[in-house]
């Protein structure tokens, strides 16, 4: 771990812009400012800028504008410097499955001209974190999808990254797989003073790891702040309502009410913070009837991060 990154900023970007042609602007001026040792979750529909930042990020791709640095160097002009203190966890599975788990792990090592006891100490060390041990000299194509994406996870490891970049580290995994994988990203963070980026299309998920997070759409940090600072936003209850009728009068008289902390509307979901939900409920049901608006399905619930998604991209998350 280099002393100089147990503090102050892992990551900084000032004005990011990525173009590919005339017609596509994946990144639009995206500033950040990630503290070590913290989690940090990126946030966005497929298409927002999420994987093209975090590729900027890893050195991967080139800004078309603004500036970027990972541990205090610049990801253009220091990139191999920048790719001896980060790790990366792509979004697709990368893993010979003609290699058993400990050959893929010993030839990620002598890449970076790792020692043999260096990288024999290391693999015995990773695998017993992520409780590999036992597979560990069975050849890949038998993993599970857990098994392989713990096996990247550690790969990413094997150098002792000072900043750990997960792309989707936990999609199309079943339930119980991805909260041990959470697991183990939180212990990185906490026992292992790692900065870790990621992006997840799980809410549960953002909400439960993260110390920030940023909510991303067109290209645009739309939104960022610690998770429950986010979700404060929407009032201490979310009354979700869908319908059909004058939508437009419902919302605007809805917002004058005295009760009413927060109103949105996205895509024929108006979502409408409150105090003590339940109790409100009569008169959502009675402003709507009295401005022409028919209530065809109401709920009301805490809000969580996924409304607060909903909220700034009109979007859901399907998993």
């Amino acid at each position: 771990m280099n002393e100089k990154v147990k503090s102050g900023l892992a990551i900084e970007a000032q004005g990011l812009i990525k173009r590919y042609d005339e017609e596509v602007l994946a990144v639009d001026g995206i500033d950040l400012a990630i503290e070590a040792n913290t989690i940090y979750s990126l946030l966005g529909p497929n298409g927002a800028g999420k994987t093209t930042t975090l590729s900027i990020l890893t050195t991967l791709l080139e800004p078309s504008a603004g500036s970027a640095a990972v541990c205090g160097l610049d990801v253009v002009k220091q990139a191999n410097e920048v790719r001896k203190h980060i790790g990366v966890t792509f979004q697709e599975t990368v893993l010979d499955d003609a290699l058993t788990g400990r050959q893929a792990l010993d030839f990620h090592g002598q890449l970076y001209q790792q020692s043999k006891a260096m990288r024999q100490a290391k693999i015995e060390e990773l695998l017993v974190l992520v409780e590999l041990e036992d597979a560990a000299d069975r050849k890949i194509r038998t993993y599970s999808g857990g098994m392989k994406r713990r096996l990247e996870l550690i790969r990413g490891l094997m150098t002792e990254p000072d900043v750990l970049f997960l792309d989707e580290p936990t999609l199309g995994l079943d339930p119980q797989s991805r909260v041990r994988l959470g697991d183990y990203i939180t212990d990185l963070k906490q026992n292992q003073g790692l900065t870790l980026m990621l992006t997840t299309h799980y809410m549960d998920e953002a909400q439960l790891l993260s110390d920030r997070v940023g909510i991303i759409d067109h290209g645009k940090i739309v939104a960022e702040g610690t998770p429950s600072e986010l979700i404060e936003q929407m009032g201490a209850d979310v009354i979700q309502v869908e319908g059909q009728g004058n939508s437009d009068q419902f919302v605007a008289v809805v917002k004058e009410l005295p009760f009413t902390q927060e109103v949105s509307a996205v895509n024929g979901v108006i979502q409408i913070g409150v105090a003590s939900g339940s109790r409100r409920l009569v008169e959502v049901v009675s402003v709507a009837s009295d401005s022409g608006f028919r209530i065809e399905d109401i709920s009301v619930a805490e809000p969580s991060l996924g409304d607060v998604f909903l909220k700034y991209t009109g979007r859901q998350f399907r998993d």
